[in-house]
């Protein structure tokens, strides 16, 4: 049997070196991997932006079903979408990795293969983490630097009464995705192949809107933004909490495409519920002020993105309404992901 060389064998120094070995930097970057910290320029006139996020094995993925390739992509792209939903252009990244002692070698090469992938789509640079043991799971944390014009960062709290409301992309796709993961599906219904491997490159690798999101900031027109990652109910009451208004969604007018509603209709659900509350899609939820559908339109299109008319903001009185196909109201409950409370 051909041996699989460990992080144990190898060390951390020496994992080190092999996994940041040949890094590019981009313009931005004075110093990078090597030193106690990197150094970055701060150009005149804009403002830095932060996030992070982590995957955690058997929370956010499960080695059986996915690539360390997949793995790596995804740990960068959620934080991208945290960057583009602010209508910022994302520069460098830190790794961090906490590992258990017998992680293959192999496995790490092709985690780091898809961080340089998803790295080099959008032009940021890896300029350090750190590694640590662990006695697991194994967790790859990653922290995302961008920088935008002064002033000029997309919040979530600008949204007004009678601003149009909008989602990029589709909906549903990732949570449908995951469920086919679970086996055959409970109706007996068959998912051809190509239905299947759209919805589950779906969930494994989501395509972070970077571009449309910086389009969209430099209209003007966007009062308020962030990225449909724990659920389109569950992310429009943390935008409407933070501009204090309500929302009316038109259900009829969701993006859902026809692989999530075979997927729905094979495992019994909803394409509506997982459009709603599914969760991962990393899409753009938006609002911009009335008036301005040309603007926003020509922004997504120069970008290459789609984004569809889905309601309004409204008086905070009215709280989160959702309007169904047959013109009745109904109360739109926060429901989505939560990572403290959802089921592993």
């Amino acid at each position: 049997m051909e041996h699989t060389a460990s992080t144990r064998e190898l060390g951390e120094f020496g994992l080190i070196a092999r996994l940041t070995s040949g890094l590019p930097v981009n313009a931005g970057v004075i110093v990078g991997v090597g030193d106690d910290a990197a150094v970055l320029t701060c150009p005149p006139d804009t403002d830095a932006v932060a996030t992070c996020d982590a995957q955690v094995e058997g929370r956010h993925f499960v080695r059986a079903v996915v690539t360390p390739e997949q793995v790596g992509r995804k740990a960068l792209a959620v934080n991208l979408s945290d960057i583009a939903a602010m209508g910022a252009t994302p520069r460098a990244a830190l790794v961090s990795l906490m590992l258990p002692a017998e992680t293959s070698i192999e496995w790490l090469d092709g985690l780091y293969g898809g961080l340089r992938a998803e790295a080099a789509e959008f032009g940021v640079a890896i300029i350090g983490g750190n590694v640590a043991a662990t006695s697991g799971p194994l967790i790859v944390d990653v922290t995302l630097l961008g920088q935008v014009a002064r002033g000029r960062a997309v919040l979530r709290s600008g949204g007004g009464v009678g601003d149009r409301l909008y989602v990029t992309g589709t909906l549903g796709a990732a949570a449908a995705g995951l469920l086919t993961f679970g086996g055959r599906s409970p109706t007996g219904r068959e998912v051809v192949d190509s239905v299947l491997a759209e919805v589950r490159a779906a969930h494994l690798t989501p395509q972070p809107r970077v571009n449309v999101g910086i389009a969209l900031a430099n209209t003007g027109a966007i009062t308020a933004m962030l990225d449909v990652s724990d659920g389109l109910a569950a992310d429009l009451a943390h935008l409407c909490a933070r501009s204090e208004v309500g929302a009316l969604v038109d259900s009829a007018a969701l993006p859902i495409d026809a692989a999530t509603r075979a997927v729905a209709v094979a495992y019994g659900r909803d394409p509506l519920e997982l459009a709603m509350s599914g969760g991962e899609d990393y899409e753009l939820l938006f609002a911009a002020r009335a008036g301005t559908d040309d603007a926003v339109a020509a922004a997504v299109a120069a970008a290459g993105g789609t984004a569809r008319a889905i309601g309004w903001l409204t008086e905070p009185a009215l709280g989160m309404r959702v309007r169904g196909e047959d013109g009745a109201e109904a109360q739109l409950l926060a429901r989505g992901w939560d990572h403290l409370m959802s089921p592993t």
